[in-house]
């Protein structure tokens, strides 16, 4: 701490040099006039000048304390007022105003009549004050603060607006997007977005009246629902592009992991793990942007109140006049409310899910076949070696097809030909399938358990309880022996105890040692040879009942396979140049004639490999029954194909199409335009009632 000397003992000259030299901001507020002092300070002289000496006289405590005050640098009390110096009260006046910035400062309050009758006391304080300020921490100076450089909005304010404004523009296309997009690919049209979405006009309303804090968690909350509903419009087109119909979000989610296995067989599992990865940081994505472009929006219209106001206002009244006289863009209605339509669909689809759970539940829990004795089931195919063979894929569009019937009609052709020289005749018709383009397991469980089970959901049912199976039906009579043949299964398959097989070969059991061929495991003649091998061949006490399920025309058709003479197929090891020479999954999927093509010539090589079969192991007791599970997927079926697939019955002995008859199936394996085409899940009861007993023999079983 600096020491100072009081201003009273510096020539005048030297007081006003000191305060000229101070800054102006460091200037002390100035003493009051001697003149404008109070009554009370009068009062205070006056009394002062009779208690002390004569002038020019002080006592030793006063030269003791005012030594000392001036040593310390402190401010010291005031000097006691003399006679002569009260009596000159122009003089004390300029005494009083000789103060340094220091003094006024610290300056002590005003002498009152006590402190001077003790000059002594108030000595004593004045020390002790001198010691604490002397101690006392100095105040440090201000630090000034450079001014910050200059950002990148300052620099370049055009493009920094130029910048903002782009991303409110993509901010609001985003959201329009989220809103008008459709879950149709056929509606995936440009006028779909140039509509006037009810619920932005809605939302812009809702997010104006409310207060910021509460604006904001709501616009995060609108941006994240608009994205999920984005989201299942996207699984709505692929389920549609794939299975023929849209996304249920009960139960369909686990279909989401037979895609990614799909696609594992299709491309490799490390172009699987890229889609996979890709599809899961795009949702992230979605869900982030989305709720960030609402906020953006909001605070502008915030910011911007009366004129978002205005807008809001305007496109309403738009979208009541565009709804009211049914303006259109291209089939589209300008005034759009799908997001709110869709919203609903989803609300009734869940409801009515729920609904149907329960509704199946009891529909499975009733069979009329349920108590019928195994020995009075299947009479009429008693002896016979039964094989049920669902070929993948094999839909009415292979053979109607202009692109693809060709090739297949006429390996249709050539094999009906081909069997009837070994001795057989063949029927056909038509089902019509529970599913489209995939979940094959549907189709298959229709046409064996005589119920509609067209989603994940009536399967979990229908397999947990103890509905008849024609497969079972075989077994209950215990007249045949049950096998499966499964080479699409590679892994515990526990719904082989519903389907009452005795015995179930999978892909880990048909000793392949050969390449897989994209999504199948074999080859169709690989299995087939198995079969062949493993069961059929082999001597039995009993008939042999047999389902068997062809995967070589399963998706993605390359690279497929060739038919090879029988005693070449061995262990499948000889399949390793054929699947190299192969064409690959993403060379067939550039263009849809290519796709389309190669899907006609898997289906030739499923039917070649089963007729060929059929020609060379067959015998008089030998029944076929086989079928397409679905039609494939719209890619290669078209927009809005049926869900029809072919199904032949072929015998040897002329007893087993003879009780058909009253089926008016077509003669061949190919139906006719003409043929009869029925529900799938009707086929069990007409084939129980075709081949069980004939309670009347005067009516033909297909009429029972």
């Amino acid at each position: 701490m600096s020491h100072t000397t009081s201003s009273r003992h510096l020539p005048q000259e030297e007081r006003n040099t000191a305060a000229e030299d101070l800054p102006p901001d460091d200037l002390p507020e100035p003493a009051p006039d001697a003149g404008e002092a109070t009554a009370d300070g009068a009062e205070t002289t006056a009394d002062a000048a009779e208690t002390t000496p004569e002038a020019g006289e002080a006592t030793p405590e006063q030269d003791a304390a005012a030594g000392e005050g001036t040593e310390s640098g402190a401010v010291t009390a005031p000097e006691v007022v003399t006679e002569s110096e009260a009596a000159t009260a122009p003089e004390a006046a300029t005494a009083r105003e000789a103060v340094t910035e220091t003094e006024v400062a610290t300056a002590p309050e005003v002498v009152t009549e006590s402190e001077v009758a003790t000059a002594p006391e108030a000595a004593t304080e004045t020390e002790a004050a001198t010691d604490t300020n002397s101690t006392a921490p100095t105040a440090p100076a201000p630090v000034p603060v450079p001014d910050p450089a200059p950002g990148w909005r300052d620099r370049h304010p055009v493009a920094a607006r130029a910048l903002a404004w782009t991303i409110t523009v993509l901010a609001g296309a985003l959201v329009l997007v989220t809103l008008l997009l459709p879950n149709d690919p056929a509606r995936l049209t440009p006028a779909e977005f140039i509509r006037i979405p009810v619920e932005a006009i809605a939302g812009a309303a809702l997010l104006l009246v409310l207060p910021q804090r509460v604006r904001r968690v709501a616009a995060v909350l609108a941006g994240v629902i608009l994205a999920l509903l984005a989201v299942l419009d996207i699984l709505d087109i692929g389920f549609i592009e794939v299975l023929g119909r849209g996304f249920n979000v009960i139960f369909d989610w686990g279909l989401l992991g037979d895609g990614a296995s799909f696609l594992q067989d299709s491309i490799g599992p490390a172009g699987a793990l890229g889609v996979e990865i890709a599809a899961v940081v795009l949702v992230l994505a979605l869900l982030v942007l989305t709720a960030l472009a609402v906020v953006r929006l909001s605070n502008l219209m915030a910011r911007h109140r009366v004129a978002a106001a205005g807008t809001t206002l305007a496109l309403g009244t738009a979208w009541v006049l565009s709804a009211a006289l049914g303006l259109q863009i291209a089939g589209a209605p300008v005034a759009s409310r799908s997001t709110s339509d869709l919203v609903q669909a989803r609300m009734d689809a869940v409801s009515a899910t729920l609904k149907d759970e329960r509704e199946f539940a009891k529909q499975a829990a009733t069979d009329p076949y349920h108590s019928t004795p195994g020995s009075q089931l299947l009479t009429g195919l008693r002896g016979k070696d039964v094989i049920f063979t669902f070929i993948e894929s094999y839909g009415r569009s292979a053979v109607q097809d202009p692109l693809m019937a060709p090739g297949v009609d006429a390996v249709l052709a050539k094999g009906t030909e081909r069997l009837r020289a070994a001795g057989y005749s063949a029927r056909s018709g038509w089902l019509t399938s529970a599913t489209y383009g995939g979940g094959s397991w549907l189709g298959h469980s229709t046409f064996l358990s005589g119920l509609w089970i067209d989603n994940q959901q009536r399967y979990r049912t229908v397999t947990a309880g103890d509905h008849l199976t024609l497969t079972k039906a075989f077994r209950r009579t215990g007249a045949w022996r049950t096998v499966g043949i499964m080479p699409g299964v590679t892994k515990d398959w526990p719904e082989a105890s519903f389907y009452g097989l005795d015995h179930v070969y999978d892909s880990r059991e048909l000793g392949y040692k050969g390449p897989k061929f994209s999504w199948s495991t074999m080859p169709d003649q690989y299995a087939l040879s198995a079969f062949q091998r493993l069961e059929h061949g082999r001597p039995h006490d009993k008939p042999l009942m047999s389902e068997i399920i062809l995967t070589s025309s399963h998706n993605p058709w390359a690279p497929l396979p060739t038919t090879l003479p029988w005693n070449k197929v061995g262990d499948g090891s000889v399949y390793d140049s054929v699947e190299k020479a192969g064409k690959k999954p993403v060379d067939v999927w550039q263009q849809t004639d290519r796709v389309r093509t190669e899907y006609g010539k898997s289906i030739q090589y499923s039917l070649n490999s089963l007729i060929s079969y059929v020609e060379k192991y067959g015998n008089k007791n030998t029944v076929l029954v086989f079928l397409g599970d679905h039609q494939p997927v719209a890619k290669v079926s078209g927009d809005h194909a049926s869900r029809d697939v072919p199904v032949a019955v072929v015998a040897h002995d002329p007893d087993v199409l003879k009780r058909i008859s009253g089926w008016h199936w077509t003669p061949g394996l190919n139906p006719g335009h003409q043929a009869p085409v029925w529900r799938m899940d009707t086929f069990r009861d007409r084939f129980l009632r075709a081949y069980g007993p004939h309670p009347d023999s005067t009516t033909p079983p297909a009429a029972r």
